[in-house]
């Protein structure tokens, strides 16, 4: 895996992805930015929601379960000291779909947070990583 990250100007930079996807990340204003873009600290929890919520719709969907969506929501704390690492870390799934299983669900949601999900294991090495979930029924 590769990634290139280029200074635009101020706190502004611009990562880019082995894959050629680009991101704007920026800082806040009072740090020298312009708030243009996601703060790295941002992106690194929207890319745990994003790692785990992939386990749970891949674990889902070889389940046999039918899915029709799968939202997190992430709520994270801060160390005060620097380095101001996560110290806390929760993980509140909305999974859709019709006759799901809570069962399943919940086992998806564990295999993700126990063994699948790299970067939930990574940042569990400073933060307290927990988890929930809804389910909604839609009718198909």
């Amino acid at each position: 895996m590769r990634a290139t990250i280029k200074w635009a100007n101020n706190v502004m930079f611009v990562g880019q992805s082995g894959s050629g996807h680009s991101i704007v990340i920026d800082g806040p204003p009072k740090a020298g930015g312009n708030n243009a873009g996601i703060r790295p600290m941002e992106l690194m929890l929207m890319g745990l929601g994003a790692c785990t919520s992939f386990d749970v719709v891949t674990i889902l969907r070889k389940s046999r379960q039918n899915i029709i969506d799968c939202h997190a929501e992430l709520e994270a704390e801060r160390a005060d000291e620097v380095p101001q690492v996560f110290t806390r870390i929760h993980v509140h799934f909305i999974v859709s779909g019709n006759n799901l299983s809570l069962k399943l669900v919940k086992r998806a949601i564990e295999l993700s947070a126990e063994k699948y999900c790299s970067a939930s294991i990574m940042m569990s090495k400073t933060a307290d990583i927990t988890h929930d979930f809804e389910i909604i029924e839609v009718e198909t």
